[in-house]
């Protein structure tokens, strides 16, 4: 049975769904994912059938078999697996079930790539073209002399503003929501925003915690350029410090857009997004300093094995600066180095001498 996700949940379900939406503060999509989630075992437990509140740990292994065979990725059965022993948990503790069923079953050992990050080379051409962009006069609009300009004005402004989010992107390693998020002007109200006289970004994390992250000169430089232009687009009262054409706050999807865009103009051979600059800048952070801890703050981890894998990412450049410079160096599947041409003079008389 497939869950109809226009179909809604009964009451007990929607409690929980409020329960950590209110209570727990988990993150809007987190809750989106956690109601398909449930949808999937209450039509699971309705086809067999059983109660939920009957559920015992043999038909959640049979549910989890059922999601692997429609195709579900080990990921994907986590989140459900997450999602149902959440609610158990929460059940058990208002005493309405005596066990939680879902103990002791494990979703499907999933691989773990390495996040992607771009070299030093590539996130600067990715910066320097998004600063050229914004230098760039551009295209004059059609239609009455007024008109046109404003036009103009706006699409020079957006560029400034496209500037500005990749120098934060790499430069402050913020998530896009976090880049989103903040406003004009700071204070408790606002989600997040950038004190420039302390060169500090303050920004609202996962799990609604705060941190605060520096912000290099040529961010500071490119927020400049925006802040004089963003009145040109932005709405009357509109608190967001990026907006988009139509003047309202900016998305996360818009700015993919934007990025992705950028990087084909800077030639990239590779599809960009905002948290693989998020990598960039942890990998070269790391790679320059070596102290792990240091960018676990910067990056607002909660614990350090999540920071840890950028220490493979740093290996992996160690181990491409050895195959390319060591003359000892064997990379997989290559053949040892060639010894350097003998550049030496050669003895008077014989062919070439000087």
């Amino acid at each position: 049975m497939t869950p109809d996700p226009r179909e809604p949940l009964p009451p007990e379900l929607q409690a929980f769904l409020q329960h950590l939406e209110v209570e727990r503060r988990l993150a809007a999509r987190t809750v989106a994912m956690y109601r398909d989630a449930l949808a999937w075992l209450q039509a699971s437990a309705q086809a067999h059938p059983v109660a939920l509140h009957a559920v015992q740990t043999h038909h959640v292994r049979r549910f989890t078999a059922q999601l692997r065979e429609r195709g579900l990725g080990p990921r994907s059965i986590a989140i459900a697996l997450a999602a149902w022993r959440g609610l158990y948990r929460w059940w058990g503790r208002a005493g309405v079930v005596r066990a939680n069923p879902v103990d002791g079953v494990r979703a499907p050992r999933a691989p773990k790539p390495l996040p992607k990050a771009l070299s030093v080379d590539q996130a600067v051409a990715l910066a320097t073209q998004a600063g050229q962009a914004s230098r760039a006069p551009a295209a004059p609009a059609a239609g009455t002399a007024a008109g046109a300009g404003r036009v103009h004005a706006a699409r020079q402004a957006l560029r400034l503003r496209d500037h500005c989010i990749v120098e934060l992107l790499y430069g402050c390693g913020l998530r896009v929501g976090e880049l989103t998020g903040l406003d004009v002007q700071g204070g408790a109200a606002a989600a997040g925003w950038i004190d420039e006289p302390d060169a500090t970004a303050h920004v609202l994390g996962k799990g609604s915690k705060r941190r605060s992250v520096p912000v290099g000169g040529p961010a500071l430089q490119a927020l400049a350029a925006w802040r004089a232009v963003r009145e040109q687009v932005a709405r009357p009262g509109e608190a967001a410090l990026f907006v988009s054409q139509r003047g309202t706050r900016l998305t996360a999807s818009q700015v993919r857009t934007r990025l992705r865009t950028l990087a084909v103009e800077a030639g990239l051979p590779t599809h960009v997004h905002p948290h693989m600059l998020r990598h960039s800048f942890a990998s070269h952070v790391l790679q320059s300093s070596g102290d792990l801890r240091a960018v676990q703050e910067l990056l607002g981890h909660a614990n350090i094995t999540t920071t840890q894998v950028y220490t493979k990412l740093d290996f992996q450049h160690l181990a491409r600066v050895y195959d390319a410079a060591h003359p000892r160096a064997r990379t997989r599947g290559s053949e040892p180095l060639e010894p350097a041409p003998d550049t030496s003079p050669e003895p008077d008389g014989a062919p070439g001498a000087r």
